[in-house]
């Protein structure tokens, strides 16, 4: 491919690299380290996959490798997607292959792997691959950061296949009809660390740092810090067992908590708004998923009023509301 044609398609390659881009946001070790810790003894004896990671430098391999005995995992599988189709950044690189690398604790077993080490695959490694998928099917849990523009697609890809997962997303993910379908029906739910408890992301040298919380490690990785991310599972962990503390009523404060036009039910703002007296229908920002406890309330169901149109307050539309029950009263 010569160059000149490169520049004859500039504007098609530009577009695909501005699509694609929030596919490249690699996490931070810390990050997988501050989440992980409130899952340790749930992976004993389990077959690891991450899915989409190169297992000769991601942080999510490197992770599990390196607390391959302390979580007793039982096998540790990482595979790696290479982009096969021609963009602005490998005009001038050759076809190659995705490839794998399986780790199970043995002495002879190089830990975290080269190019030499690795198995590669006759197709690209992409997660949806034939090849992929037999992986997956030896895989308890999947743990990775999945391409943030296929994100419903993978993770109809782990219900399918009826895996254990604790994976990145972008936060507004959770108001996909797919996702929140799972979150109501409790097949899934948010883990720990969302927002700013997720510190920032690695990204490529051709990714445009900007912002005010963008900075160069001490590594010389370029970080971006989006505070947009949250984890998103099916593994249980303490929050969901954790009852929200209520303090504030809704008798006496009845003008701070508007009615919906559209639904009969209250709307609260902040999740630490709730009040604690009232039994009715409540709709509350998504955020109120990070601390969802099922035991303590129930969801009713997302954003839509009994006209089928989003609930609003004097004609005004709030931001993606959740309609919830308090189970206690």
């Amino acid at each position: 491919m010569s160059r000149i044609k490169v520049r004859k398609n500039g504007n098609e390659l530009l577009r695909k690299a501005k699509k694609n881009k929030n596919d490249e946001f690699y996490t931070q070790f810390i990050d997988i380290e501050r989440e992980m810790k409130h899952y340790q003894n749930q992976f004993k004896n389990k077959v690891v996959y991450c899915n989409c990671d190169d297992p000769t430098k991601s942080n999510f391999y490197k992770y599990f490798a390196y607390n391959f005995e302390k979580l007793g995992i039982k096998k540790l599988i990482a595979s790696c997607y290479i982009d096969d189709e021609l963009s602005i950044f490998n005009y001038d690189q050759e076809k190659t292959c995705g490839y794998y690398y399986e780790y199970t604790g043995k002495k002879e077993e190089i830990l975290v792997p080269t190019l030499n080490e690795v198995t590669y695959f006759e197709g690209n490694g992409d997660f949806r691959s034939s090849e992929s998928i037999e992986l997956l099917l030896q895989a308890d849990v999947v743990v990775t950061n999945p391409p943030f523009s296929l994100f419903r697609e993978y993770v109809e890809q782990i219900i399918k296949y009826e895996k254990n997962f604790l994976i990145i997303g972008n936060i507004n993910a959770i108001t996909y009809k797919e996702i929140f379908k799972l979150i109501h029906e409790n097949k899934a739910w948010m883990g720990i660390n969302m927002g700013r408890g997720i510190s920032g992301f690695i990204v490529p040298e051709h990714y445009n740092l900007y912002g005010t919380e963008t900075r160069i490690d001490e590594f010389g990785n370029r970080i971006v810090s989006s505070n947009n991310s949250l984890w998103l599972t099916n593994i249980d962990h303490y929050v969901r067992h954790t009852d929200i503390l209520l303090n504030k009523t809704y008798k006496g404060n009845e003008d701070k908590y508007p009615k919906y036009d559209n639904y009969d039910g209250i709307n609260v703002d902040k999740t630490k708004d709730i009040p604690r007296d009232y039994r009715k229908a409540m709709g509350v920002p998504i955020t109120f998923l990070h601390k969802f406890n099922p035991e303590q309330f129930e969801i009713i169901k997302f954003r839509k009023g009994d006209d089928g149109k989003d609930l609003s307050i004097n004609g005004r539309i709030p931001y993606f509301r959740i309609l919830i029950r308090n189970k206690k009263i």
